[in-house]
């Protein structure tokens, strides 16, 4: 009789818990929808703090996001976003479900990829979520394989580590929106990315968690080679956002100064892994031994010489 009533019980929790989160999603999504509306009598503005909002993304990127696309024209509603882990946080989620785009997701992680595919979200919308480790080798095969190619709408690349040189990589798609982290800790003044390793894992490169992706004068310096201008970071300091420079009359330029933010994330990580909240200069000099490669030099320099 106790297992039976412990069954029930279960089944309770599950029902009960689903329908709070289903609530929680309705909440999240009626706020968006309000946070929409207010962005509609932005125009000519300085930041792109100014339009921040979360309702899904780590951080301001919501709002700054359904700024662009009400400023830009688009010719259709595809996203690729990658490192997107389980999905719930993330950058293209409510241009998923509140603007009806469809997309290509992306994780290393397969437990990551299967809770997506098990989510409701999954069926109640068109998107694809492959379990893929991306290298700079294999990125544009794995966009046309999943089939996709051509004129997309955004990109967003976010896989701490690699980002500069997948990001060099792809060639099969042309985003009119292209969202990439940097890591603020390498400062504001040296284009520099951590050295190409296809199997490259940050918790393994260095225990603090610390080193990894690229500067954002290098993303920035990239971004002017493929055709991309620079208008902002968010107010967190970790996702830089481009656009197109046939797009580039709707939105005011900006230098790598003007737009660079620090980032006061503290996510360092101790040996045992466990987080040590150090802050400012004293994230760079926990790293200060290792080495980058400079982007303008073609050569590697300590990331204590950093400017």
């Amino acid at each position: 009789m106790l297992n039976i009533f412990k069954k029930w019980l279960n089944k309770i929790k599950k029902y009960v818990l689903s329908d709070i989160k289903r609530d929680i999603d309705i909440e999240k999504i009626l706020l968006g929808k309000i946070l929409i509306e207010n962005l509609r009598n932005k125009k000519n503005i300085d930041k792109l703090s100014e339009v921040e909002f979360k309702v899904f993304s780590q951080f301001g990127e919501d709002g700054i996001i359904q700024y662009l696309i009400n400023n830009i024209p688009l010719k259709n509603k595809i996203f690729i976003e990658f490192g997107v882990q389980n999905y719930k946080e993330s950058n293209s989620r409510l241009l998923l479900i509140n603007n009806n785009w469809n997309g290509l997701l992306i994780d290393s992680d397969e437990k990551s990829i299967n809770y997506i595919k098990n989510d409701d979200i999954y069926w109640k919308h068109d998107i694809k979520a492959v379990c893929e480790f991306i290298t700079k080798e294999n990125i544009n095969s794995i966009f046309i394989s999943n089939g996709f190619e051509g004129d997309i709408s955004l990109l967003s690349i976010d896989i701490d580590g690699n980002d500069y040189w997948v990001w060099e990589a792809i060639e099969v798609v042309n985003p009119r929106i292209v969202i990439c982290e940097y890591n603020s800790v390498f400062g504001c003044k040296d284009a520099v990315t951590i050295p190409y390793e296809p199997n490259f894992n940050r918790t393994k490169a260095h225990f603090s968690n610390l080193y990894f992706g690229a500067s954002l004068p290098a993303l920035c310096y990239l971004a002017n080679k493929k055709g991309y201008i620079f208008i902002g970071c968010n107010n967190d300091g970790n996702d830089a956002f481009f656009i197109r420079k046939d797009f580039a009359k709707f939105f005011k330029k900006v230098t790598v100064k003007e737009g660079y933010v620090m980032s006061n994330i503290r996510d360092s990580r101790n040996e045992k892994g466990k987080l040590t909240y150090i802050s400012g200069e004293d994230r760079k000099r926990k790293i200060e031994a290792l080495e980058v490669y400079n982007i303008k030099t073609d050569k590697k320099m300590k990331i204590k010489d950093l400017r």
